[in-house]
C-alpha cells in the first residue's frame, strides 16, 4: 500500500554539511496496512456488537484492542526516528550496467531496530534488523542509463514492525553520487593509429630498457650509444647494446573517429582505451577540450576513463 504525496508537501531527510541524515519526528510518515484496516475494520464490528448486546465485556476486549493498536503505531513510528544515516563506496561503472550505493546506517539508541528497509523501488530494495548501538552498510543498485557523474536518487527508509499494521516511512537525499563511463563501443579502426607488436625475445640492440653487453661498432650507430670510456681505454670502438620490447608511442585520439556522433565516438575510444590498458601499453588521450599524456597503468586508465565519462560537462 503506497500513498502518493505531492512533492512540495513532502519533507525530505537530507544530508548535513559532514554528509550524515538524521530521521527527525516530522520526517516521517504512517499510514494503516491492508492488514492495519482489516483490524480497524474488525474494531468496528466488535464495536457495534457491543452496543447492540450491551455487553462490556465485549467493550472491554474491544478498546483493549484499540490500545494495543495505538501502542503498535508508536512503536513503529519509534523505529525510524533518530536513525543516523550516511553515504558509503560507490564505484565507477559504465553506461548500462547497475550502479551500486552503499548506504550506512547507526542505531545510536540501546534497543534493536528490526524491520528495517531501504529501497529506490519495489525491485531495488535491501533490508536488515539494527542490533543496539551498531552500523549496519546495506547496497542499493540502480541501473546507470547515461554517462557522467550520477547522483544517488531519492531512496526510501520504512519499515512495518512490530504487527505489520502500520506502515511508516522517510524520504531520504543523500550527498552520494558515482562515476559512470561511457559504454565500451565495438572495435572499429582507428586512422593513423600506430601498431604494437610485442614481441617475447625483445628487440636486441634497439630497444632502451635494459643494458645487454657490448658489440663492435657500425657505421650509423648512434654516438650516444657508443661506449667512449672503452675507447678512452684503447679498448676499440664498441656500441652499448640494450634490450627490451619497443613499444611505439599510441595516441588515442579524437579525430580518428570522423564521423559519428558524440556518444558514439566517445564509446568507440572507451573501447581503444581498454584495449591499450590491457595490453599494458603506453598511450595518451586527445580530446577536444583536453590532452592527457601518454602512460601506462591503472591510474593511467582511470584518469582516462573519467575524462571520457565527463566530456562536455560543465566544470
Amino acid at each position: 500500500m503506497r500513498l502518493q504525496i505531492p512533492p512540495r508537501f513532502i519533507r525530505h531527510c537530507r544530508s548535513d554539511a559532514q554528509g550524515v541524515a538524521r530521521v527527525g519526528p516530522q520526517q516521517i510518515y504512517i499510514i494503516p496496512t491492508r492488514y492495519g484496516l482489516g483490524f480497524a475494520l474488525l474494531l468496528l464490528l466488535m464495536w457495534i456488537g457491543s452496543i447492540n448486546y450491551a455487553n462490556n465485556l465485549g467493550f472491554l476486549l474491544t478498546f483493549l484492542l484499540a490500545g494495543l493498536g495505538m501502542v503498535t503505531m508508536l512503536h513503529t513510528w519509534r523505529n525510524l526516528v533518530g536513525l543516523t544515516l550516511r553515504p558509503g563506496r560507490c564505484e565507477p561503472v559504465f553506461k548500462g550496467q547497475p550502479a551500486s550505493f552503499e548506504i550506512q546506517l547507526c542505531n545510536t539508541r540501546g534497543e534493536e531496530r528490526p524491520g528495517i528497509r531501504l529501497h529506490f523501488d519495489p525491485s531495488a530494495s535491501a533490508s536488515e534488523d539494527l542490533p543496539p548501538r551498531s552500523e549496519q552498510t546495506l547496497t542499493l543498485m540502480q541501473r546507470a542509463e547515461r554517462r557522467g557523474r550520477f547522483p544517488m536518487p531519492r531512496c526510501t527508509l520504512s519499515t512495518r514492525y512490530p504487527l505489520g499494521l502500520f506502515y511508516a516511512w522517510s524520504y531520504l537525499e543523500l550527498a552520494s553520487e558515482t562515476l559512470v563511463y561511457p559504454a565500451p563501443g565495438s572495435h572499429i579502426a582507428a586512422s593513423n593509429l600506430p601498431s604494437y607488436q610485442p614481441s617475447q625475445q625483445g628487440d636486441k640492440g634497439v630497444g632502451t630498457d635494459d643494458f645487454v653487453g657490448l658489440r663492435s661498432y657500425r657505421p650509423g650507430d648512434s654516438p650516444r650509444q657508443i661506449d667512449w670510456k672503452a675507447q678512452a681505454r684503447e679498448q676499440g670502438l664498441h656500441t652499448k647494446q640494450f634490450g627490451g620490447d619497443r613499444a611505439d608511442l599510441l595516441w588515442i585520439d579524437w579525430q580518428q573517429y570522423p564521423g559519428l556522433e558524440t556518444e558514439a565516438r566517445l564509446s568507440a575510444l572507451c573501447r581503444a582505451v581498454l584495449d591499450a590498458a590491457g595490453r599494458q601499453q603506453d598511450f595518451g588521450l586527445r580530446l577536444p577540450d583536453l590532452q592527457l599524456k601518454p602512460a601506462r597503468g591503472e591510474t593511467q586508465r582511470q584518469a582516462a576513463l573519467t575524462a571520457l565519462a565527463l566530456f562536455g560537462e560543465q566544470p
